[in-house]
């Protein structure tokens, strides 16, 4: 006798739905306010003026504007200098 049954049942269905993350209003466009920029884990892009960051560490416009990605130098903790990516709305 088998042990499973016949019906095409499966023990390897459990995989997660996709996250969609990433940019989704790029520099240049224009963003509303509430609008998501940036779907990301962790920190790779960092809020800058009139952008907020969400508990998931999604980035939203807090106001109307144009959408703006900039590079900058960052003093850490311990002295060392990085570059981050950061999110403007002008």
């Amino acid at each position: 006798m088998a042990t499973t049954k016949s019906s095409g049942t499966t023990r390897l269905g459990r995989d997660s739905k996709p996250k969609y993350l990433g940019v989704k209003l790029f520099g240049g466009q224009k963003a509303k306010a509430g609008s998501v920029i940036v779907r990301q884990r962790g920190t790779k892009f960092i809020p800058g003026k009139n952008v907020r960051k969400g508990s998931d560490d999604t980035l939203y416009a807090a106001t109307e504007g144009v959408v703006e990605f900039q590079t900058k130098t960052k003093k850490n903790f311990n002295g060392k200098r990085k570059k981050v990516k950061k999110v403007n709305v002008l």
